[in-house]
């Protein structure tokens, strides 16, 4: 895969500072495409619990159609027809995630909770000399350019946002041309944890910014001044900015951060092994679900994901019971029990563990384990929740390289250690 060129569809987002006039307009657009989707989910939920009758984008747009025509909603024809169409696709599209059961059934979008978005396809934008005019819209849009298009770039979609601070986004979809990672040969493991954001199996502990951490106490001030200001009034709605803005700069920090780190890990090593993290469990936790959902490990995978698809790396992900912390990487042998305050620990061959460096060691051994063999070779655990081998989850499994161990023995994982932390005090430290 090395030196060879991919050819991908990829989103680049920029910030634009719209005229009154065009505000006026998206801000139009976005509450016409909330009310086109609500209503279609309407007529589709009472057709599918009514009847168990489907509605298919066909008939749904013939009924956007006739709704224009009504006096109640004949103002549905003030704007571009395209973000409404588009919003008619994007529910078509969740209603067939949820009969092929891949997610639950679809929402009705809240005018206060939802993201304010439309999404402009070729037909309803204008591309020229660098410029992006919008249908409905006399000028093009001031735009922010932080980053230059790639050479020859034509936008195919183009998506309108505005987020809780106000700020406003435009989206370019376009194709775009990856240029291969330089070729290495060396891999690493990945421990995630809290105090060290993740642990490499070079020994390498990576900090944890903490990003929500250290604007606590400047958010907590601005909650504060907003549960002061009297509802519907106009101070509540700039303390309620407020609040947005201190929400937005720890997202966009972490973000930043993460992007770097990722990109990071995929230029210098082939293969990337990490553990596959059950976060929506562990944040249950109510001591460590604040510190978690600021680790964003989920967001971490994902960048590794993509990343690693597009240059051509290998990410192996091991299964979420291998017991990565509790395995000497010296014999091979686990401790019976490890508790989430030992943090350096003594296998009985003698050798001396760091907690952290030997997980991510256990980790990267078991995921090039795997890629060399196939599918691991540690019998299925009855006490597993999910039944499943390791082959049959997603993206690349792993449970290579685990000893076996006696019947009826506990195997340390995330998600118990989880569970474990409400009995055993951390001491300020993450696992």
């Amino acid at each position: 895969m090395w030196g060879v060129t991919r050819q991908v569809k990829r989103a680049f987002k920029y910030r634009f500072y719209p005229t009154d006039e065009q505000a006026a307009e998206l801000s139009r657009t976005f509450g016409c495409v909330r009310l086109v989707y609500n209503k279609a989910l309407e007529e589709r939920t009472r057709a599918w619990y009514g009847e168990q009758r489907r509605v298919s984008y066909v008939q749904s747009s013939a009924a956007l159609t006739q709704w224009k025509k009504t006096e109640e909603l004949a103002f549905l024809t003030e704007v571009s027809s395209v973000p409404l169409q588009q919003a008619l696709r994007h529910l078509h599209t969740a209603f067939v995630s949820f009969f092929a059961k891949r997610a639950k059934y679809p929402r009705y979008k809240s005018r206060k909770k939802s993201r304010a978005s439309a999404e402009y396809t070729r037909s309803a934008f204008t591309w020229r000399d660098g410029q992006l005019t919008l249908a409905k819209m006399a000028d093009p849009l001031d735009i922010r350019w932080s980053r230059p298009l790639p050479e020859g770039a034509q936008p195919t979609t183009v998506t309108v946002s505005r987020d809780a601070a106000g700020r406003w986004f435009v989206s370019l979809l376009c194709e775009d041309t990856i240029t291969p990672a330089p070729a290495t040969t060396a891999t690493v493991g990945l421990d995630a944890g809290i105090t060290s954001l993740v642990t490499l199996s070079t020994g390498e502990k990576i900090t944890n910014p903490k990003y929500e951490r250290r604007d606590r106490a400047r958010l907590a001030r601005a909650q504060r001044e907003l549960s002061r200001k009297a509802k519907g009034s106009a101070n509540r709605e700039k303390a309620r900015r407020r609040v947005a803005r201190g929400h937005a700069r720890i997202a966009d920090r972490r973000r930043d951060f993460l992007h770097k780190l990722s990109t990071r890990l995929v230029r210098e090593n082939q293969t990337v092994v990490i553990e596959d993290l059950t976060v929506r469990n562990l944040v249950k936790n109510g001591r460590l679900a604040r510190a978690i959902s600021d680790a964003a490990w989920t967001q971490l995978r994902s960048m590794l994901e993509y990343k690693c698809a597009w240059h051509g790396r290998d990410l192996v992900v091991i299964d979420r019971w291998f017991p990565s912390s509790k395995l000497c990487g010296a014999c091979g042998t686990a401790a019976a029990t490890m508790p989430l305050n030992v943090r350096e620990w003594t296998c009985d061959c003698g050798a001396v563990h760091d907690r952290d460096v030997n997980a991510a060691r256990t980790i990267l051994a078991a995921g090039l384990a795997a890629s060399a063999c196939g599918d691991g070779v540690r019998p299925q655990r009855e006490s597993s929740r999910t039944g499943r081998s390791s082959v049959k989850q997603e993206p690349q499994r792993a449970t290579a390289g685990i000893p076996r161990h006696q019947a009826g023995e506990e195997v340390n994982s995330p998600r118990r250690e989880g569970q474990r932390a409400r009995r055993h005090p951390l001491g300020g430290r993450g696992r």
